[in-house]
């Protein structure tokens, strides 16, 4: 995706807390292949620098402590996904998906004018699908660049990829005319990105689950934090959880949102984020599906 010239400087990007560097071992036992859909790798810095247009600057968050994370929570296959502070260098996710092996996939940040031969070149390592980023970086905030977005979404389609959007569904009410069309599907993260206050029967969210219900779109359970009024467990995230079960069992995913960037409040514990997915998804063999099954027909393992 294109960025803006008129970005703050790094100067006004305040450095993230780190992640807890212990994650707890879970009470909630995962199903084998288990995926994690969204985490991101960032650094070392002084071997992947970050973009001057940056919002925030991270600690590093490198793959042996992520790796870790992984193995306590018992989680086999992962995503990463392109952090904003690295722009269109996608060196740092390509490298750790190469580390990583056949069980990684990622999604790029790539600007709109990208040669067909280097799509060709990361579909090659793993990339299923790009990033765009509608809340930080967008040059026209409240509107969705949509003509861009289908440009982008015809380079992309031979490839079976798709595009991830960060973006809130409240403030897209028209989301469902937007991309009922759209060439290729597309994927929102943080139970649909709107405070919990606005309710499940937001226009935007509504719109949402229909897209969802017509095979168009992909929501990641990540980041309760995020969208949540309360500590954790987040509470009130709960019927966020089950309204997207409910609409589409087969388009929801979900992902630790590693390493937790930008969180402005307390620092969570991935064993206890885990353990969430016990009121997010109680029945066992729908956790199986959101874990295993969905991951492995959107990204390919």
């Amino acid at each position: 995706m294109s960025t803006s010239p008129s970005q703050p400087s790094a100067l006004d990007a305040p450095l993230c807390a780190a992640p807890d560097p212990a994650p707890r071992t879970p009470k909630l036992k995962l199903p084998p292949h288990a995926c994690d859909c969204h985490a991101h790798i960032c650094g070392p810095a002084a071997r992947y620098p970050y973009w001057s247009g940056r919002v925030y600057t991270p600690p590093d968050a490198l793959l042996s402590a992520y790796r870790h994370m992984l193995a306590t929570l018992g989680l086999e296959r992962a995503v990463l996904v392109q952090p904003s502070v690295y722009g269109c260098d996608n060196s740092a996710m390509l490298d750790a998906m190469r580390e990583g092996g056949p069980d990684f996939r990622g999604v790029a940040v790539v600007d709109e004018s990208i040669a067909e031969v280097e799509l060709e070149r990361m579909h090659a390592a793993g990339a299923r699908g790009v990033r765009c980023n509608i809340v930080d970086i967008a040059t026209d905030k409240g509107k969705l660049p949509l003509a861009m977005l289908k440009r982008l979404a015809s380079k992309i389609r031979p490839f079976g990829w798709h595009i991830e959007l960060l973006m809130h569904a409240d403030e897209f009410p028209a989301m469902y005319r937007a991309f009922a069309d759209f060439p290729v599907d597309i994927v929102l993260g943080h139970l649909g990105y709107q405070r919990t206050d606005r309710g499940t029967n937001d226009p935007g969210f509504q719109a949402l689950l229909g897209l969802m219900r017509a095979g168009k779109a992909w929501v990641k359970l990540t980041g309760p934090y995020r969208i949540s009024s309360a500590a954790m467990p987040y509470p009130d995230t709960i019927a966020f959880a089950h309204a997207l079960l409910e609409a589409a069992p087969g388009r929801v995913l979900w992902g630790s949102d590693w390493p937790h960037v930008m969180v402005k409040g307390p620092m969570p514990n991935d064993g206890e984020l885990c353990d969430v997915l016990a009121a997010w998804i109680p029945d066992e063999g729908l956790r199986t599906r959101v874990l295993v099954d969905n991951p492995a027909a959107l990204y390919g393992f």
